[in-house]
């Protein structure tokens, strides 16, 4: 799967939060947008695998124009072809569904030739990309190894790369990271044998899509509701100096743990907990985990929690 629920769970904070900032936000236009960012991932997703290939051709082209000189060099001519001739990569050019999903939503590095030329120029210093071109004979595991490596170490935390990226999609530059590591999980399966290479599918299954759309839509219809408790747990604290975020993120875990009896809570804690401390402040997971605690601590005495099934396992709160 390209989209994990912990993906989900934070898209879905995002939403939520821009829909409480919008006047003329509605339930509707939240659903769409959660939709699209969602759709935007699994693009991106896309276009990264794209634009490996194409820094692949853009270095046959170099090659291609060395041997064109007038007076080439015994290197122009006789040039280190093993990155061109890279095995992962010509699988992944023959990859129909790769290049009919590209073609379908019309992703292209075409006018961004200098994201190209310059993600060649850093992959070409490295130590680890010198010694791949030293190996005499390299094996499909050695051409697999080097563009792992390249998409570990390369992509990430690259400005000009970001920036591109941001002007190009609102959703965009939260992903990247995500999506790097699921094109990683996807080149680890790989195998020299592979003929029809699998890339990941959007969702896991239906269960999933179904889980992010009524996860929205409970947090919304839910969200006076669900403030007002949260209200009386943080009383003691100055509303102003309570991050929007915190308490938007505390919402959702409410409505996963109150709406959703197959999930169970310890996981819902978990994964919300560890959403505050990647996405709000520096202090937001231990108020976060110390609010929740209390919630769920008093909805359980109240039997207000009910688990079923897969929900009832490993159900005990999170302390940290």
């Amino acid at each position: 799967m390209m989209i994990s629920r912990r993906l989900l769970r934070i898209k879905i904070v995002q939403v939520l939060y821009a829909f409480c900032t919008d006047e003329n936000s509605t339930l509707e236009k939240s659903e769409q947008e959660l939709q699209q960012s969602i759709k935007k991932a699994y693009d991106l997703y896309h276009y990264f695998i794209l634009l490996i290939i194409n820094v692949l051709d853009h270095a046959a082209e170099r090659v291609d124009q060395s041997k064109n000189k007038i007076r080439p060099t015994d290197e122009d001519l006789n040039p280190n072809l093993k990155f061109i001739y890279n095995k992962l990569i010509i699988q992944l050019k023959n990859c129909d569904y790769l290049f009919n999903y590209i073609k379908y939503n019309n992703l292209s590095w075409h006018n961004h030739p200098e994201i190209i030329k310059k993600l060649y120029q850093k992959i070409v210093g490295p130590e680890n990309f010198r010694k791949y071109m030293e190996i005499p004979n390299p094996n499909y595991d050695d051409d697999k190894k080097i563009i792992i490596d390249i998409y570990s170490n390369e992509l990430e935390d690259w400005e000009s790369l970001y920036q591109l990226l941001e002007e190009e999609n609102i959703y965009w530059n939260d992903d990247i990271e995500f999506v790097i590591s699921m094109i990683i999980k996807t080149l680890q399966q790989f195998k020299a044998s592979s003929i029809n290479l699998k890339l990941m599918n959007q969702y896991k299954n239906d269960d999933d899509k179904e889980f992010a759309k009524n996860l929205l839509r409970k947090t919304i219809l839910k969200h006076f509701e669900y403030r007002e408790i949260i209200d009386k747990y943080t009383k003691n604290w100055e509303i102003d100096r309570i991050a929007v975020m915190d308490m938007l993120i505390m919402e959702v875990a409410m409505t996963e743990i109150l709406e959703f009896p197959s999930i169970p809570v310890k996981v819902t804690l978990n994964e919300y907990i560890d959403i505050s401390r990647l996405y709000s402040t520096s202090k937001s997971n231990e108020f976060v985990n110390g609010i929740l605690d209390k919630i769920v601590s008093d909805l359980r005495k109240e039997n207000k929690i009910v688990k079923t099934g897969r929900g009832l396992k490993g159900d005990s709160i999170r302390n940290e």
